[in-house]
């Protein structure tokens, strides 16, 4: 990502309602899909400026990765502990068949080997240990926001299941999601396209409009899963690794 990007995430990840309704329903989806084993053993890979390591906290002993030195340094400070600095798809500083939980929230567009990467958290996983994937979804909604945070793609449902069966995952959930707000979302970044003004469009709205967006994006949590969702800006999937025969 740009070096401004980071900074911006520094400054709203506790307030801007991107953040805060999708760390529930995050959350949410971890206990509801995921079900980790008490005291689970977990890992965030590019875990940007540590905003979800609180909350991935809940489920069990959290570690982390992060590439940008500053993003790392903050997060390391919020975990209370190192974080590693690790470049999918080389994990080699993890252990194999270790955790319960690897978690890549809005990452692996950032990679370059996408399907290598998918290869390699596998075996990071235990037998029967999940993955919780979040991605940027539609490549038609293609903007300066993506370009600001240095995308290489964003993906169709359809890709990330392919990925996910080639890596030998078993899919549990694959669903859209940031759907309530998507007809809005997609008519400013099709409307900003046109009129020329196209930004990274991270900015926090004014108190009482960033409440209303976190109400309406947070209502998510209790439908993902539960009702299917046509369409969405970002994909969330949970994607096991099979268990071993008995």
């Amino acid at each position: 990502m740009d070096r401004a990007v980071f900074d911006r995430m520094a400054e709203l990840d506790q307030h801007h309602w991107w953040f805060t309704a999708r760390r529930r329903i995050l959350a949410e989806v971890v206990r509801r899909v995921v079900r980790p084993p008490a005291d689970a053993r977990i890992l965030e890979l590019g875990c940007g400026t540590g905003h979800n390591l609180s909350m991935l906290g809940q489920f069990g002993r959290v570690e982390a990765s992060e590439l940008d030195a500053s993003a790392r340094a903050l997060a390391a400070q919020r975990l209370g502990r190192p974080v590693e600095q690790a470049a999918l798809p080389d994990l080699g500083m993890f252990p194999a068949d270790r955790y319960d939980l690897v978690a890549l929230l809005d990452v692996l567009e950032h990679v370059v080997d996408d399907k290598g990467s998918l290869a390699a958290i596998m075996t990071r996983l235990k037998p029967g240990g999940a993955l919780l994937l979040t991605v940027p979804a539609n490549p038609w909604m293609w903007s300066a926001h993506d370009f600001a945070h240095h995308h290489h793609r964003r993906y169709r449902k359809a890709e990330i299941a392919a990925l996910a069966r080639e890596a030998g995952f078993t899919i549990e959930l694959l669903s859209p999601f940031n759907s309530l707000l998507f007809p809005l979302i997609a008519a400013v970044r099709v409307i900003g396209k046109v009129r020329g003004h196209d930004s990274a469009d991270d900015a926090l709205p004014a108190k009482p409009v960033n409440a209303m967006l976190d109400r309406i994006f947070g209502i998510e949590a209790a439908l993902i899963g539960r009702l299917p969702f046509p369409f969405g800006v970002s994909l969330v999937a949970v994607l096991r690794r099979p268990s071993l025969p008995a």
